[in-house]
């Protein structure tokens, strides 16, 4: 009986194994082979990831930004990260964001604008945390730093993901 538990363990971990090597060696259409069977989506342009009722997706590599001389920070050291999450009781589909300071030279950003059309959300959102000022213009943190390495997140609902990108920024 042991020897039959054994063999069935091992065949199970066999699988596994090859599962995970498949995972890692063959490329997809949406980045890894793996990804592509979970039902992921990724777009590295704006750094939008969505994934069927999963939280966030991260771990996207990124470079550090061309810098001009004596310039403190760009708004490429602001990241977005937006990921499909539970539906609202009524099937409206949400997506968590989240806006990350990456600065590498340690700085702290304030005024970070976004561009976001015509966002809106069928759930509340606290306005010091994220508000629409205009067309295409979302501020982040009422305007105030987001400090070296710190995260604003937020969850919306509408029935389509608003792709954000970042507009401007203020190097504090």
């Amino acid at each position: 009986m042991n020897r039959r538990f054994l063999l069935v363990l091992l065949s199970s971990v066999s699988t596994a194994v090859l599962f995970l090597f498949l995972i890692v060696q063959f490329p997809g259409e949406s980045g890894s082979f793996g990804l592509k069977l979970m039902g992921l989506r990724i777009k590295q342009g704006n750094n939008t990831f969505s994934a069927l009722h999963r939280k966030l997706l991260h771990g996207t590599t990124m470079k550090e930004p061309n810098r001009l001389p004596g310039e403190k920070c760009t708004k490429a050291d602001i990241v977005i990260n937006q990921g499909a999450t539970r539906p609202l009781p009524t099937g409206i589909p949400t997506y968590t964001v989240e806006i990350m300071n990456i600065c590498v030279t340690g700085c702290d950003i304030s005024g970070i604008h976004l561009n976001c059309g015509w966002f809106s959300s069928a759930r509340l959102i606290n306005p010091k945390t994220f508000r629409r000022l205009r067309y295409n213009d979302c501020l982040v943190n009422d305007g105030k730093p987001l400090i070296n390495g710190g995260t604003v997140s937020f969850q919306y609902a509408n029935t389509f993901l608003y792709p954000l990108s970042v507009s401007r920024v203020i190097c504090s």
